[in-house]
Order: structure tokens, then sequence, then C-alpha cells
């Protein structure tokens, strides 16, 4: 059996279990692009429902919880409401997860928590790094990555699913093993072991039993921990057993067998979850970012708009020639007081809308980004590795291009820093500018520094949102008035970064010198920044480690 056909079995079993217990399990996440394995995949799971709501990530509050009915209740005279999609029965789905902002998972999982929507089905659709919030995630049971499942492994009963995963599993016993093996995986949150709890109560009735066994907790860990696991266990420590110790051991298997119960070794369940992990998960661990996205989804800054954007739930407000009026949410909110106020002031007209009435539409835009390179072009970084830089610096360049962000590109080497491109999207000018680059002289780092950070400030006062990434060997030797002196360049360096981790600008060093530079780490520290030091990288790494953690 391939690991296709395994991943698809453990599907299976993860959609029999959310119909025996949907509100425990709550639901699963899919990621997977359309194709052949989705069609089979959602043909299941319609299978198995009684029926599947769709919803979408742009949803609003009215389609989602319901309102009034604007309309019934103008023409009747008395509220008249109206049922939200999450008030129906049965599955709901999911698709396009990854694209939903943190108010709409918000809302999500309110409902998830009210058990207004178990199971939730999620269809994760994203490329690269995109992916639903973790809030979302994190309620739902089960995660399931079927990028690496064909559809020729499909083709298994699913009748039989269940009982061809529990074949040769080991058997263990104490149930607070779930706990101990979340704390190895790295498992923080409380929600881990307690659906690993309720997927091994839902195994044992899906089998007929009453009570869980040591197979299905194995099976529930297998199914919950895999997707929620943020390191490996560390090995157990070799040491010889002391005649105390055999002692010990002797008279608790004494007493196991007494008792009639078998304790087997913890290792057997940690090899049984970490057989299900994914085959790049150390790359996977190695790569993630160290900044998590304060925003849903996209890049830049959310600002409030109200002409334009992405629509927000309106407002009451006041009509002051700049708001734009939401008329349905006014009507909505003046249709169940029209018999009161008609009672009142024995008007004839047919709606009477107060100022308290008044709701205006509110919208929420992303800034621009503008990443700036600070590139060193003194003669220590030439005679290491210029070559490397530009060539990591022409690969970030395309794809800040494809992003359509703006690129800023300053080069400091002798006793100075120059602009060689202000903020720009021609990619063939960036490009030409960093070709006629020289390189050789002293490192003026503090300079280089203090350049991004200015052209930072222009460019968020310009309504943007600025990125420095740091290019250098870390050797500064020339100070901020052009003077060759070690000590007071490094210690300008420190004060600079420091200001900058206060105007709190996002900012990466990259030490592309020979060796790593220790000074180099604290000044990016000072910064708050994120360090790496590739001594052996080629461009195509520095362009890789850089575009991560940029989210480029």
């Amino acid at each position: 059996m391939n690991r296709g056909q395994e991943i698809w079995l453990q599907v299976i079993a993860a959609l029999h279990l959310l119909a025996i217990d949907p509100n425990g399990l709550k639901g699963v996440t899919f990621r997977l692009r359309a194709g052949p394995v989705r069609d089979k995949l959602l043909s299941h799971i319609h299978s198995i429902a009684v029926s599947t709501t769709k919803l979408h990530p742009n949803m609003t509050d009215e389609q989602l919880f319901g309102g009034v009915d604007v309309i019934a209740t103008l023409n009747k005279s008395r509220l008249v409401t109206t049922d939200g999609l999450l008030q129906k029965s049965g599955w709901f789905e999911l698709s396009m997860a990854e694209r939903s902002s943190l108010q709409t998972a918000a809302r999500l999982c309110q409902a998830l928590d009210q058990n207004l929507i178990s199971p939730l089905i999620l269809l994760d659709e994203g490329i690269d790094d995109e992916r639903p919030p973790d809030s979302l995630r994190e309620r739902l049971a089960f995660y399931f990555d079927l990028s690496e499942v064909r559809h020729a492994d499909t083709d298994f009963d699913s009748v039989d699913a269940l009982q061809e995963i529990g074949e040769a599993k080991s058997v263990v016993n104490d149930m607070r093993k779930l706990v101990l093996l979340a704390e190895q995986f790295g498992i923080s949150t409380a929600r881990g072991p307690l659906l690993a709890l309720c997927t091994a109560k839902a195994n044992a009735k899906a089998n007929g039993r009453k009570m869980v066994n040591d197979e299905d907790l194995e099976i529930a860990a297998e199914l919950v921990y895999p997707s929620r696991a943020t390191r490996l266990p560390e090995p157990p420590e070799a040491s010889e057993p002391t005649q105390s110790t055999e002692m010990q051991q002797k008279n608790d298997n004494e007493n196991e067998k007494k008792s009639g119960e078998i304790e087997l070794p913890n290792e057997l369940l940690i090899e049984a979850v970490r057989a299900f992990l994914p085959s790049d998960f150390l790359e996977k661990l190695k790569t993630q970012k160290t900044h998590l996205k304060s925003n849903g989804v996209g890049f830049g800054t959310q600002a409030k708009s109200k002409t334009r954007g992405r629509p927000r739930p309106s407002r009451q407000g006041k009509l002051d020639g700049q708001n734009r009026i939401d008329i349905v949410a006014t009507l909505r909110t003046a249709a169940p007081l029209q018999t009161i106020r008609k009672i009142k002031t024995k008007a004839i007209r047919h709606v009477l809308i107060y100022p308290d009435d008044i709701h205006v539409k509110r919208y929420e835009t992303r800034s621009e980004r503008v990443v700036i390179f600070a590139v060193d072009a003194s003669g220590s970084a030439a005679l290491s590795r210029l070559s490397e830089s530009k060539g990591a610096v022409e690969l970030l360049l395309a794809q800040a291009y494809s992003r359509r962000d703006y690129v800023s590109l300053i080069g400091f080497r002798n006793t100075n820093a120059e602009i060689l491109l202000p903020p720009t999207r021609s990619l063939v000018q960036t490009k030409r500018r960093l070709a006629e680059l020289p390189g050789g002289g002293g490192t003026p780092m503090a300079t280089g520094i203090k350049a991004a950070g200015e052209m930072a400030l222009l460019t968020a006062s310009q309504g943007k949102t600025p990125l420095i990434v740091i290019l250098t060997d870390g050797r500064a030797n020339i100070t901020l008035d052009g003077k060759p002196d070690r000590t007071q360049a490094i210690e300008q360096c420190h004060q600079i970064g420091r200001w900058i981790a206060v105007s709190g600008f996002k900012s990466v060093v990259l030490d592309v010198g020979k060796w790593p530079n220790k000074v180099l780490a604290h000044i990016a520290r000072d910064m708050q920044a994120a360090y790496f030091a590739l001594p052996r990288a080629d461009a195509q790494v520095i362009s890789k480690t850089i575009g991560a953690e940029l989210e480029l």
C-alpha cells in the first residue's frame, strides 16, 4: 500500500467518524486543488451527509446568521426575519477557505463553539503558504493534504475502510498517553487531546463497542496529531539500568499481570504518529515564518476607507458628504419601528427614516508594499559573495514585480550610501541599476541601514508598507561622518537598529559573508529583524530564504 492509499483510507475513516460524532470532532480540513480526487472526495462526502450547505469566504452576517427581511417588514408593518445559512441542518462546506478573512473566521469559530455548523468541511485550495486562519483550523479535528493522492488511490470500499485501518495496530491502554503524546510533539493547546479522545470514542462506536480500547486511542492519535505537530520528540537518553530500576520494572510487570493490563512503551505510539507526518516535516519547520500574518489574507497593512476596497459590515453614521449610505442596512434598522412612528407622527409617508437609522458603508483596503533592498557593495563584501547577493536580489525583484510590489535599491560602499533607485515597479530599470553597482571600499553599514530606515519612513508617510532587506557581511568600519573607526561604526549600527525597531518596520538581515558574524546577529536582534547566516548559499537559496520570510 503506497502513501496515497494510506492517506485516502484515513480520509474515509475520518469522514465516518465525523458522521458519528459531529459535535465533538467539529470537522476536517482538506488541502487539494480541483481535479478527479477532489470530485471523488466531494462525492463521498455527499453520500455520507444527509444534506450539505455550501459557504464562501465573503458571506455577510445576514447571510450567515439571518436578519430583517426589509421588504416583508415594510409590507406587513411588523418585524419579519429571515433564516441564515448557519441555521440549516446537515454538513457545511467552505470552499476557498484560504481566502477567509479573520472576521469571517471569527464568525465561523463562534458557530463551531455553539455547535451550529458541525461538521464543517474546509477546502483549502491555497498555493505555497496560503492557508485558512489557524483559529479555524485548530477547532477541526482532522487535517489532510491530498496532494500526494492520485485518482487510482481512491478505489477502496468505504465500508471496510475502518477495519483496514485498524489492522496491525499496537495496543495502548493508558488514556493519559494522549496528553503526554501531545506534549512530545509540541501540541500546546488542549484541543488536540480532546479531539483525539472524541475520535477514539467515535471509532469505538463505529465498531460496535461501548468502551474505548487501546486501538481506538492509537487510531485517534494518528488522525489528529500529525497536522498539529510542531516538533519531533527527542530521542530517549540511553542509560544502563541499575539494580533498583530492574526491581521496580519487575514489580510493575507483576502488578500489570495481576490486574490483567499490559502497558506498552510510549515509544510505540510516538512512532505510530511519526509514520503519518509529512515527508518534508523538518524542512517545513526550518522555513516556518517567525512573524505571523497580522491580517487574514493578502499583503500590506489594513486601512479603513469610505469609498473603495473590500466591503465591511456597515455602521451607524452621518451623511457628511464623504460617507456612502447603506440603503439596505438603513431600511433594516428603520423597518421594525414604522408602526410606532406612524402612530406618533400621523405621517402619510410609507417609510419614516430618522437620523439614528442612517448606516454608512465601510471598506477595507490594503496599503501597497515597498521592499527596500540595502546591498553592501564594500570591498569585503565584494571579495566574499557580492555576485550571489546581486543574483538573489534579482530573483526577489522578479517575485516582487509579480506581486505588484514597489522596490527600492540602496547601495552602500566607501563612505556613503546611495539611493540607486527610488520606489518603482520597473523591473528592467531596477535590474540595470543593480548590475551597475560597483564593489570596493569601506563598509559604511550604519549609513546604509540609516538610509533604508529613512526610505521606510518616507514610504510609510505615503501610506505604503515598507519592508527592509539588508544584505551585508557585517564588517562595519566607517562611521556616519565618514571616518574609519570600527568600534564607533558598530555602536552606531546598534543605535540605528534600535531606532528601526521602535519605528515598527519589518526587516530581515542576511549575513552573506564567508562565516557567520556574531556582531551582525546582535545588530539584527536590536532591529528585531530575522537574521539568516548563509555562508555557502547560492542566489537561489538566498532568494528562497528572504522570500519565505517576507511572504513574497
